[in-house]
């Protein structure tokens, strides 16, 4: 290690201790890397493909303007996040973030329900993941060959993920370098070679309505940008194993959109110009018009390829995925805000990475995974929680934010969004609350009450289940970490610091 690193090393160290945390972690990731973590996180190819032929049938080729106003709106949220993490880089993201910002109860259903939802996000993942691995390795897709692949895909994460952040880095930036290539490579000859639809298509509802109106059509059809532009805040998750954290992760949190959102919207637009026949997308006659591009563009060896840089994508997603919630555990763990607080809060002496906590983070997946065996359609709407569980986090954050500011926060740290600090959080909070009314809207109402409420219904579960722990076993009593000294009362100096635990509790 040189003067500068050595140099650096130290500041970080002391600015974490002075967050009221000692360095356990091996600060490996580069700014590069980190910004990978994200994007494989995000995955465009995986967020496009998985949900392009569903969107494409519900609101027709308008659809595409979705990628780039939800971008807009998540770009808001991404700078909010920019503006805490640049102040307060602690491992754990938005669980630390809550706790700074707002306070303990906060913090803890913050990341309650971000907990849950990766866990859940992960295994859908793996779960989208089983058709394409299981047409690379030359099987036939079925529910049981998905789930077997899945159960596969996840262990394997966990290994990975086991072998300590330096492999971590390198996998997310192969995956990196693999998905970017591959979303330009395939689209590019699309655009090129594949085209059967003009860009005015992008304008042609194709008379789709919805009680006499398009609208209804085009925000069902918005879901695919909705599940698409989150991942970025997961830069923040390894804050403590990232060199210089206050300002690389804003950097790459922002890099993971400029980048991970152009290719999402170059893939589909590409995809959208080379569908063949969007009319019978529409009418529900081609109901998965990603196979029908790839296999008549590049015929049964070409799709070979293209199914295996899919397949790369959803591996590095998983991989990502899981790091994050990991490092989410972990910083639950150590503040003691869950049960098993002093297992999961170990790092390993030899990889120091989160042992137990990973291998929790690979189990409660694998088990929802499982599950689907015999609950096919009840883990249907569990896993459509997970997105919504995401943004419900993500808006406790901003809406968290905005209550800091309101209280005196002056952000500190490297990046700061200056006069824009609060129209920023407004619009960033209003479009978050939109999205989560998007995603519960009852949209189909003659179907069983479960398919339009299930979203809710879940969502009002995990809710309940985090308060009621939370009021039974008081976690957030129980640790003495600093919390709500994101601003400062009037008199008062320094950050609050929970009281250390008695022997009643």
């Amino acid at each position: 290690m040189n003067k500068t690193d050595s140099s650096t090393a130290g500041g970080d160290a002391a600015q974490l201790a002075a967050l009221g945390y000692s360095s356990n972690f091996e600060r490996k990731m580069s700014a590069w890397e980190n910004f990978a973590l994200g994007f494989t996180y995000l995955s465009p190819v995986v967020g496009v493909y998985t949900l392009f032929g569903i969107c494409l049938a519900a609101g027709g080729p308008p659809m595409f303007w979705s990628y780039l106003l939800v971008g807009i709106g998540q770009f808001l949220v991404c700078l909010i996040f920019c503006e805490v993490v640049s102040q307060f880089p602690i491992s754990g993201g938005i669980y630390p973030w809550a706790r700074r910002l707002v306070g303990k109860r906060w913090a803890w259903m913050v990341g309650w329900i971000y907990s849950c939802s990766l866990c859940v996000t992960i295994a859908a993942v793996a779960l989208g993941a089983g058709p394409y691995i299981a047409a690379m390795l030359g099987f036939a897709p079925s529910v049981v060959t998905n789930t077997l692949v899945a159960l596969a895909l996840t262990a394997l994460a966990t290994l990975l993920n086991l072998s300590g952040t330096r492999l971590l880095a390198r996998v997310a930036m192969f995956g990196f370098i693999c998905e970017l290539l591959g979303a330009l490579v395939i689209g590019g000859y699309l655009l090129l070679f594949e085209r059967h639809q003009p860009v005015a298509v992008l304008w042609n509802t194709f008379d789709i309505r919805i009680d006499g109106s398009y609208w209804p059509a085009f925000l069902t059809a918005s879901l695919a940008g909705m599940f698409l532009y989150y991942g970025f805040e997961a830069c923040g998750d390894v804050a403590e194993e990232t060199p210089n954290p206050g300002r690389q992760i804003p950097r790459a949190m922002r890099m993971t959109l400029y980048i991970g959102g152009g290719a999402a919207v170059f893939a589909a637009l590409a995809l959208i110009l080379a569908v063949p026949d969007i009319g019978k997308v529409i009418a529900g006659e081609d109901t998965d018009p990603v196979f029908t591009v790839m296999s008549n563009a590049f015929g049964a060896t070409g799709w070979r390829v293209v199914t295996t840089v899919i397949a790369v994508s959803f591996i590095s997603c998983v991989l990502s995925l899981q790091a994050a919630a990991s490092r989410l555990l972990y910083s639950f763990a150590r503040d003691e805000m869950v049960m098993g607080s002093t297992v999961l809060k170990k790092l390993s002496p030899h990889t120091r990475v989160p042992t137990a906590a990973l291998l929790v983070c690979g189990i409660i997946p694998a088990l929802i995974i499982a599950a689907g065996l015999v609950l096919e359609n009840a883990l249907a709407i569990i896993v459509s929680f997970a997105a919504i569980g995401i943004y419900l986090a993500f808006q406790m954050i901003v809406g968290g934010a905005l209550y800091a500011r309101a209280r005196g926060w002056q952000p500190s740290g490297h990046f700061k969004l200056g006069a824009w600090a609060w129209p920023v959080n407004v619009l960033a909070l209003a479009y978050g609350l939109l999205a989560i009314a998007n995603m519960s809207w009852p949209r189909t109402p003659d179907a069983p009450w479960y398919s339009n409420y299930g979203i809710i219904v879940t969502a009002v579960i995990v809710i309940a289940l985090g308060l009621a722990y939370m009021l039974l076993f008081k976690p957030y009593d129980k640790g003495s970490a600093p919390f709500a000294d994101a601003w400062t009362l009037a008199g008062e100096r320094g950050p609050r610091v929970a009281p250390a635990p008695t022997a009643t509790r």
